[in-house]
């Protein structure tokens, strides 16, 4: 894997804008800040009535590494229900750690280099934090 922190992957994911238009009717919203760097994801979702997302848009103001996990996320989370977004996130926090197992969901071991360095951690899971969160709106809201 590549060794530089911003390396062109990274870059190239988060130039993508990882789904960056917010939803017109979402069931559910949440907004997380990374305390650390003031990283900042606002996501929206739709569940069908089993708790699965079907909807998702997002607002992302972050760093490059933030804005690339964003993207990450979107591609993938149609489809998840909340226990599967929040296992997502604990695989990537432990790997992130030092964990053996690199993460399942796609792409995500583009953040290798990034692993030593745990300041850079929360804007890496601040999509999932937010995702999660909107998920959880969402049911309270259903």
């Amino acid at each position: 894997m590549h060794d530089t922190l911003y390396n062109r992957e990274i870059l190239r994911l988060a130039a993508e804008g990882g789904g960056a238009t917010r939803l017109a009717a979402p069931m559910g919203s949440a907004v997380k800040v990374s305390p650390v760097c003031g990283s900042r994801v606002t996501a929206d979702v739709v569940l069908d009535p089993a708790g699965v997302v079907v909807d998702h848009g997002q607002e992302v103001r972050a760093c490059a590494l933030g804005q690339a996990a964003a993207t990450l996320v979107a591609r993938g989370i149609t489809g998840q229900d909340r226990a599967a977004l929040a296992a997502a996130r604990a695989e990537l926090a432990g790997w992130l750690a030092g964990g053996a197992d690199e993460p399942a969901w796609p792409g995500f071991a583009v953040f290798a280099p990034a692993r030593p360095h745990r300041a850079r951690h929360a804007s890496i899971l601040l999509a999932f934090d937010a995702a999660i969160a909107a998920v959880d709106a969402a049911r309270v809201n259903a």
